[in-house]
C-alpha cells in the first residue's frame, strides 16, 4: 500500500486518502497505541535531530530522537515512582527546552494526562486552572516555581538539567501500557471570553486525526525541516508545530522565551528551514521588523493559522520568501478542517480564500434558519460531526469553486444603521495603510446607528496632521463607503489572546466602561 505521505498534489489527496491510509503511518493500533512511542521511540537512531530550539537569547538548542526517548522513560520511570498512575493529571509548564519535551513525553509516556501551561501565566492564571485540573504533581522551572507555589500548586516540582541528570540511574526504556482511547493530554484553549477557557481532552489516537492538518494543511512530508514559533502550550505549537512532524520521523523546530523576529528570521535561514507554520500575527511582526531581506532561505511551503492574514502582509511574505503563505482554519476543539494544501501544485491560492475543506470533513456555510448559503453568502461556517452540523462561532462565505473565506468570529460582527460589517474586512484595508502597525476593529455604541465601526490602532512612526482623515477615506476607496471607521483611537499596544491574536472582546468591554463612565 503507498503510504499517504507520498503524495502531494490536492488531486491525490482527494483520491487516495482514507482513515485507514492515516493509521498505516504509525505503528500501533486502538487497541495499544502511545502518543511518546509514536512520536520519539519509533524514531531513534544515532543522531538524528528531533529539534531545534531557538532561544530568544542567541543559543541554539539541538536535541535527538535517542536523548528525548531515553529521558523521557527516566521521568516515566520517576512518575511511577511518585504513586502517578494512569489518567492522573501532570502540569507542564517549562519554555521549550530538552527538560520541557522530556516532561512531557515522560508524562505520556507512563500513562498520565500531560497538562502543558504557558509558561507566562502569573499566579492567577495558574490558580484557575489547577483548581479546574487538579495536578498531582506541577512541572515547572526555577523562575515559575514560586507562581505555582504561590497559586497552590500540589508537589510543584523543578525540572532542569539537574533534575534530568539526577534521574540518571534509572531505566532508559519504559514498558507503556495505553491504549488509544485512553486520556494524553489535556489542553485549555488560548480564547479569553471568560476567565477559564475551554479544556479539551485529546486521547492518543487524537494524534491520527492530526495527521490530517499535518498532510494537508501544514503539508509535512519526509525529508521536510520544519519550524513552528508558536508556543507549545498552544494547540497550534504542540499538534501541528510538535507532535505532527515528531509522528513522521521529521525534525521541528520551535521558539523559546521572548517573541523578536529578527531571531526568528536568522533561525530560519540558520537551520535551513523549509516548511515553516506560524500564527498570521508572527508573518505580520516579520514584516514590521523590516530585516526579513537581510537573510537567506530555503523555505518551500508556508502556512499560516489564527485568524486571517491581512493582504498587505501576504504581498511581502510572497516577494521576500517567494512562495504564498497558505492558510489553514479550524479551532482546538474540531480540529483542521479547511486547508490551502502547501505541496499541492494543482490547486490554485486565491487571495484572502482559506483553502477547501480537507478530505473525509463535511463543510458548509450556514444561514440563521439552518439552511445552506448561497455562493458567495455570509453564514455561519459549520462542520459536519457524527451525522450532526456542529457550530464554529465563526463566519464566512464559500464561493462557487469550493473556495472558503473567513468573515470573522460571529460576536466581531458589527451592524451599524441595520448594515453588516465585518470588523475583518476593516482591519484588512486598515493595515493596507503604510503608516499602519497593527489594529483592531470593534464596534463602539452610538446613539444614532446602534454601533459605529471603530479602529485602534498602532502607528510605524508619530501621528501626523490628517492622518484620522487620511486613513478613513483610504479606507473608504476600499471598502463600502459607510464600512470606513468612524472613530479611531491611536495606541502604543493592543490586548492579544495568548496565542497573539488581537483580542478585540477586551476591545469591547473598554469602550463599554468608556460610555458607562461618560453617562
Amino acid at each position: 500500500m503507498t503510504r499517504l505521505t507520498e503524495f502531494t498534489s490536492y488531486a491525490d489527496a482527494q483520491k487516495h486518502y482514507s482513515k485507514e491510509g492515516l493509521w498505516e503511518l504509525f505503528d500501533g493500533r486502538r487497541e495499544r497505541f502511545n502518543i511518546a512511542h509514536e512520536c520519539i521511540d519509533r524514531h531513534v537512531e544515532e543522531g538524528r535531530v528531533a529539534l531545534r530550539v531557538a532561544h530568544a537569547d542567541g543559543a541554539d538548542e539541538v536535541i535527538t530522537f535517542s536523548e528525548i526517548a531515553r529521558r523521557s522513560s527516566q521521568i516515566a520511570h520517576y512518575l511511577r515512582g511518585q504513586g502517578i498512575r494512569k489518567g492522573d493529571r501532570v502540569a507542564v509548564m517549562i519554555e521549550p527546552s530538552l527538560p520541557f519535551y522530556c516532561a512531557m513525553f515522560g508524562v505520556i509516556k507512563a500513562g498520565a494526562v500531560a497538562v502543558p501551561m504557558f509558561s507566562l501565566f502569573g499566579p492567577d492564571g495558574i490558580r484557575l486552572r489547577a483548581e479546574d485540573c487538579k495536578p498531582a504533581i506541577f512541572f515547572t522551572n526555577a523562575e515559575k516555581a514560586p507562581d505555582a507555589i504561590e497559586a497552590g500548586a500540589r508537589n510543584v516540582t523543578i525540572v532542569d538539567q539537574a533534575f534530568l541528570d539526577g534521574l540518571m540511574g534509572l531505566p532508559e526504556t519504559f514498558d507503556w501500557d495505553t491504549a488509544g482511547s485512553d486520556l494524553a493530554v489535556l489542553q485549555y484553549t488560548s480564547g479569553t471570553t471568560r476567565a477559564l477557557p475551554a479544556a479539551v481532552l485529546h486521547n492518543h489516537q487524537s494524534i491520527v486525526t492530526l495527521m490530517v492538518a499535518a498532510l494537508y494543511a501544514t503539508g509535512i512530508r519526509p525529508g521536510d525541516r520544519f519550524f513552528c514559533p508558536s508556543s507549545p502550550a498552544w494547540g497550534h505549537g504542540l499538534w501541528h508545530g510538535t507532535l505532527a512532524p515528531l509522528a513522521m520521523g521529521v525534525s521541528t523546530g520551535t521558539f523559546s522565551g521572548k517573541f523578536d523576529p529578527v531571531r526568528l528570521l536568522k533561525a530560519l535561514q540558520d537551520f535551513r528551514i523549509t516548511n515553516l507554520t506560524a500564527a498570521a500575527t508572527h508573518y505580520r511582526m516579520m514584516r514590521n521588523s523590516g530585516k526579513a531581506r537581510d537573510f537567506s532561505y530555503c523555505l518551500e511551503k508556508l502556512s499560516f493559522t489564527g485568524e486571517p492574514i491581512d493582504s498587505e502582509t501576504a504581498a511581502y511574505v510572497e516577494e521576500v520568501f517567494g512562495i504564498k503563505v497558505r492558510s489553514m482554519y479550524g479551532t482546538t476543539e474540531i480540529g483542521v478542517i479547511i486547508a490551502n494544501y502547501p505541496g499541492a501544485d494543482d490547486l490554485e491560492v486565491r487571495d484572502g480564500a482559506m483553502g477547501k475543506a480537507v478530505p473525509g470533513v463535511e463543510v458548509e456555510v450556514h444561514r440563521a434558519d439552518g439552511t445552506p448559503a448561497a455562493p458567495g453568502e455570509t453564514g455561519e461556517l459549520m462542520v459536519r460531526k457524527r451525522g450532526e452540523w456542529f457550530p464554529t462561532k465563526d463566519l464566512g462565505r464559500v464561493d462557487e469553486d469550493g473556495y472558503f473565506y473567513h468573515g470573522g468570529r460571529a460576536d466581531d460582527v458589527i451592524i451599524s444603521a441595520g448594515w453588516t460589517i465585518g470588523a475583518v474586512e476593516v482591519e484588512d484595508a486598515i493595515l493596507s495603510h503604510p503608516a499602519v502597525a497593527e489594529c483592531g476593529v470593534i464596534g463602539a455604541p452610538d446613539a444614532l446607528r446602534g454601533l459605529v465601526v471603530k479602529a485602534y490602532i498602532i502607528l510605524k512612526a508619530a501621528q501626523t496632521p490628517g492622518l484620522v482623515e487620511e486613513i478613513q477615506n483610504h479606507v473608504r476607496a476600499r471598502l463600502a463607503r459607510h464600512e470606513y471607521p468612524r472613530q479611531i483611537e491611536f495606541v502604543d499596544e493592543l490586548p492579544k489572546t495568548p496565542a497573539g491574536k488581537v483580542n478585540r472582546k477586551i476591545l469591547r468591554d473598554l469602550e463599554a466602561k468608556k460610555c458607562e463612565a461618560a453617562e
